[in-house]
């Protein structure tokens, strides 16, 4: 598998806020967002390749974390990603499955799908990358692969909002699920890479989360460490 790296941090994002875990981040992506935080693994996709021993092995030295973060890039469309939750399941640690939710999980070892699907916001320039831009919208929104999610895992979504307006894009995008998904279920994350513009967009979309019954998330390894790899 390609891998663009692996550590042992703090998970910033989600429910699982602060929880000791180790992180697997695939390389390469079916999706270019505009925003891309880890370019390393989607727009210029690098890394080593290891084998499901490897990075089991690399999960277990660290005893002390229970949470296994398997993350891309899109993990979903890595080479054995199935077999690799599979052999992490074995060992007794809850595994996180951070994806876009375009790719059908097909039965694979999750304890909480994190489902972030991408939103107009994330779309690539059309003059400077109008092939990438072309797939990207075609493929960022799959309603019946989401439901697939939904409907076999515990889940939370989480949107990547830039402005107020992304909100109502949003509950359109969950009102065609035909799902019943509890408000709570869903955090909207301030689109920022720097702590400053994360500060500044969070004073309008926290106030924007307590006016319509959503969770509003923070993003704690910018808070702790900035936008770096390894955090």
């Amino acid at each position: 598998m390609l891998i663009s790296e692996t550590f042992y941090s703090l998970q910033g994002e989600g429910e699982l806020t602060g929880v000791p875990s180790v992180f697997v981040r695939t390389s390469g992506c079916n999706l270019r967002c505009a925003w891309c935080d880890t370019p390393y693994a989607s727009w210029n996709p690098e890394g080593t390749q290891r084998s499901v021993a490897q990075l089991v092995a690399h999960v277990e030295s660290h005893p002390q974390a229970r949470h296994v973060v398997l993350t891309g890039g899109e993990p979903m469309i890595a080479k054995d990603i199935r077999l690799l939750a599979a052999e992490i399941k074995k060992t007794g640690r809850h595994i996180t499955i951070e994806t876009a939710a375009t790719i059908a999980p097909e039965g694979i070892a999750c304890d909480l799908a994190s489902l972030s699907p991408k939103l107009l916001n994330s779309a690539p320039d059309p003059i400077e990358h109008a092939a990438w831009r072309k797939k990207h919208e075609a493929t960022r929104w799959q309603p019946a692969v989401v439901r697939e999610w939904v409907d076999r895992y515990p889940f939370q979504f989480k949107f990547v909002v830039a402005r107020p307006e992304d909100v109502e894009e949003l509950e359109h995008m969950l009102a065609a699920l035909q799902r019943e998904i509890p408000r709570h279920k869903v955090l909207l994350m301030p689109e920022a890479t720097s702590l400053e513009k994360m500060r500044a967009r969070a004073a309008w979309l926290g106030d924007l989360c307590k006016a319509r019954g959503y969770r509003y998330a923070h993003r704690l390894h910018i808070e702790l460490y900035g936008n770096k790899r390894g955090t």
